[in-house]
């Protein structure tokens, strides 16, 4: 059964737009067939697992343009980055938009050889698993603290207990495990197998693979946290550098986001370390050994995996409109802490993540730090299980979790 991706008329737009798209994001999040359900011409295809292509492709990549000539989708271009150059050199001559669909995972040094080889010629649409609005079949919209808006979107949101969050949060945002009955545990367990050895090992050449492994879990343990590399470092047994290295792999891959503090100097004392949230919340209970639904939704770890849920559906609510998330927190000495700041168009949104489903109005008393910025300061949020879209003061509104 295929589900319908938000991003579809984004790929449509950039194709009529640049000669080169690119498609980056975690493995099996649904890249290629989002491509294949868009094409509608008669686009040749190849990938690069294949092994004798990805040979053609790394020593003759002149004739390997010969043999699966444009307009093609190419699957994996991460292990072929000498096919960059190539592709650079025929669409100037051609000058054909649309002609190379690339899919990919956004590793670094895959991503250096894309913008110095085709910059200006490349459309570039990160892409995340699914959403809530997707799995729910819901129009997607990024995430704003417009009530009229939400106020539509109450009359075709389906509602959602609890329990159908916990489920769908343990469950993640993979597409083959909403559209196949598959095994959960056993579906992550070769998922991590396929990052690590072939991800990993093959375009990163990190040594030692159970170490890194155990590292991946540290990680998963600390999603909703903010990043302390020492830590992280001590807990795996590694330098802090190294740490930080793998950090960066776990973001350029789009298996972890980063959310930077908001900085404005009327704000003194900020905290300046980056928030870290795994995207797929299903990935994030695999390593953290939660094998139910139900046990999750108990444990210590409940609230962390809530907040990630909601940062996540909120990033990709901005990614499913073509987006960059201008998302933000906000953390300073004196323990005064917003969850999210969007800062849009010269406003700033606030937004508390809350498990309760009645949330008080203490629940947003941070957000007034930000009446000292020197911006529009938008209704605050309270992003939570309530049954209904509620005010809980003048300023500030209870959000179900379903209707973002």
């Amino acid at each position: 059964m295929f589900i319908d991706r938000a991003l579809e008329s984004i790929v449509e737009e950039v194709s009529n737009t640049y000669p080169v798209l690119l498609v980056t994001g975690p493995r099996q999040i649904g890249k290629t067939t989002l491509l294949e359900h868009v094409s509608k011409s008669n686009r040749n295809y190849v990938t690069l697992d294949d092994p004798m292509a990805r040979q053609l492709a790394k020593d003759e990549p002149a004739l390997f343009l010969q043999r699966y000539t444009p307009p093609i989708t190419i699957d994996e271009i991460q292990y072929a980055p000498e096919l960059l150059p190539y592709i650079k050199i025929y669409v100037d001559k051609h000058k054909r938009m649309g002609d190379f669909w690339l899919t990919g995972s956004q590793m670094f040094q895959m991503m250096k050889g894309v913008r110095e080889s085709l910059a200006g010629r490349v459309g570039i649409i990160p892409m995340q698993g699914l959403s809530l609005s997707e799995i729910n079949g819901l129009p997607n919209t990024p995430y704003k603290a417009d009530i009229n808006s939400m106020m539509d979107r109450l009359k075709i949101a389906k509602k959602m207990s609890l329990t159908d969050i916990y489920t769908l949060i343990h469950k993640g945002s993979m597409p083959a495990l909403h559209q196949n009955n598959q095994n959960i545990e056993r579906y992550y367990a070769s998922y991590v197998d396929t990052y690590i050895h072939r991800d990993i090992r093959d375009l990163t050449q990190v040594a030692d693979e159970m170490q890194f492994q155990r590292f991946l879990t540290a990680c998963a343990a600390r999603t909703s946290q903010m990043v302390n590399y020492s830590d992280l470092a001590k807990d795996v047994g590694i330098s802090s550098p190294t740490a930080k290295h793998w950090l960066s792999l776990l973001v350029s891959s789009g298996l972890v986001v980063l959310i930077e503090p908001y900085f404005n100097n009327a704000l003194k004392r900020i905290i300046k370390a980056p928030n870290m949230y795994f995207m797929d919340t299903g990935l994030c209970a695999y390593l953290t050994r939660w094998t139910t639904s139900d046990s999750l939704e108990i444990s210590a770890m409940s609230g962390a995996f809530f907040e990630t849920f909601v940062v996540s559906e909120i990033i990709k609510s901005y990614l499913n409109s073509g987006k960059r998330p201008p998302i933000y927190y906000y953390r300073d000495s004196d323990q005064r802490e917003i969850d999210l700041i969007i800062e849009e168009n010269g406003n700033l949104h606030p937004i508390e993540i809350k498990k309760s489903a009645h949330p008080r109005e203490k629940s947003g008393r941070h957000f007034s730090v930000l009446n000292k910025v020197d911006a529009h300061v938008s209704k605050g949020t309270i992003i939570c299980m309530s049954n209904d879209l509620m005010p809980i003061s003048n300023n500030t509104w209870a959000v179900p979790v379903w209707l973002i």
